[in-house]
């Protein structure tokens, strides 16, 4: 019996279909992805706000935030300081509000890779 297997392919969803075992370690891949992209919410929003509250702070290089992808799927994150001098407020808490939504939406991605997975198992019980 085939069940359909999500695939991350480019930030999208790709459906195609599997066998049930291949299905369950692709649910993990999918949950290890959106887990990555959560901690690397987490990096960015801590890093704008890290900025933010050192606005006032003369001489103040603001951190940037290094996002990579990896291979097997996923991001990956680093930190570093910017080349110039002085706050960039606006950039900061545009910043906060696409990592909260970034957020959002890899919870929302890993909540129903959960779902799905805990519904093959169901089926299969």
């Amino acid at each position: 019996m085939n069940a359909m297997r999500c695939s991350p392919r480019a930030g999208f969803i790709a459906f195609v279909f599997e066998t049930k075992r291949d299905y369950c370690a692709d649910m993990a891949s999918v949950s290890s992805i959106s887990l990555s992209g959560m901690n690397a919410a987490q990096t960015r929003l801590d890093s704008a706000a890290h900025n933010v509250a050192n606005t006032e702070t003369t001489p103040f290089r603001r951190q940037e935030v290094i996002q990579t992808e990896q291979k097997q799927g996923g991001v990956s994150t680093a930190l570093s300081k910017s080349s110039t001098e002085g706050p960039a407020l606006e950039t900061d808490m545009v910043a906060q509000l696409q990592a909260k939504n970034a957020f959002l939406m890899n919870l929302q991605v890993f909540k129903t890779s959960n779902q799905m997975a805990g519904a093959l198992l169901d089926q299969k019980a």
